[in-house]
């Protein structure tokens, strides 16, 4: 079932943005690109959306950013020192030499490398942690107000379907009562020419009709679909990830309605059984997307 859902937060110095997307899928395939550093939070995210799905391609994404202007700079006091003693020996030997100096200016002297630094601030990742995973769930929320939103007009469309199923199941029913009908009385009419034309065990002749027949009933058929029919809403009215049960029941519905056109034996079943398989078709098509 697809869904997507995004959100943005942000604690401290950081900011981030969530990106939570799913597509159909047979299994559950859960991917996710977050920070190697938050250790701990890849396997909260793939347990938490393992809990809230139950097949699907889902994809997690984080991207997070850190602010860095607050940054402080500092002396480096020992690095300071030993410049100002070098300086001094060199004012001094200058001085020997009988040379004269211009004076250095403070500008210059924390323009040399090394006398002031900029300290940084290392990231403590389990406060980061408990808010990445606090603003994780609205998120998730979303998703799956989404994913419901969605649930609920697939089980309208397929029940509409299932419906559908039924009434093609009841209307060959009755076309395969007319049949019968019409078949009895063209069995009749032949087994007279027969006889007419050749002296024949009648008792054959009834036998082999009996069993033209029996090839041709399609009760069977019809009676399954109808379970089938039962059987699909149940599981809809159940709830819950039925996807993978519901794709298994609409290749039962094939079956019988293959069957059912293979048996027609007359125009009016055969556009019903091919009505039938249509409709079918299409459910299995939206089932994909039901979890």
């Amino acid at each position: 079932m697809t869904g997507f859902a995004s959100g943005k937060g942000s604690f401290a110095a950081h900011s981030w943005s969530w990106e939570l997307r799913a597509v159909n899928g047979k299994g559950q395939d859960i991917r996710i690109r977050v920070p190697d550093w938050i250790t701990g939070l890849e396997t909260h995210l793939r347990n938490t959306v393992a809990e809230a799905t139950a097949r699907g391609h889902i994809t997690i994404g984080l991207r997070l950013a850190r602010e860095e202007a607050s940054a402080a700079l500092s002396v480096n006091t020992a690095q300071l020192e030993a410049v100002l003693a070098a300086m001094a020996e060199v004012e001094q030997r200058a001085m020997d030499q009988h040379l004269s100096l211009q004076p250095s200016t403070s500008s210059q002297i924390l323009g040399l490398r090394g006398i002031l630094e900029q300290s940084t601030t290392e990231d403590d990742p389990a406060p980061l942690l408990a808010a990445l995973k606090a603003d994780f769930a609205p998120v998730l929320a979303s998703f799956n107000e989404m994913r419901a939103s969605e649930g609920a007009q697939l089980e309208a469309l397929i029940t509409s379907q299932i419906d559908e199923i039924e009434r093609l199941t009841n209307a060959a029913a009755e076309a395969a009562e007319a049949r019968r009908e019409e078949s009895a009385a063209a069995f009749r009419a032949s087994l007279a020419r027969v006889a007419e034309a050749v002296d024949v065990d009648e008792g054959r002749i009834a036998q082999e009709l009996a069993m033209l027949a029996v090839k041709a009933d399609i009760t069977e058929e019809l009676d399954r679909l109808h379970a089938h029919v039962a059987a699909a809403r149940e599981l809809i009215a159940k709830g819950g990830p039925v996807g993978r049960k519901l794709d298994f029941l609409s290749q039962e519905f094939n079956r019988e309605a293959n069957t059912l056109c293979s048996k027609a034996q007359m125009s009016t079943l055969t556009s019903l059984g091919l009505d039938l398989k249509a409709v079918i078709d299409q459910m299995r098509e939206q089932i994909q997307n039901v979890e």
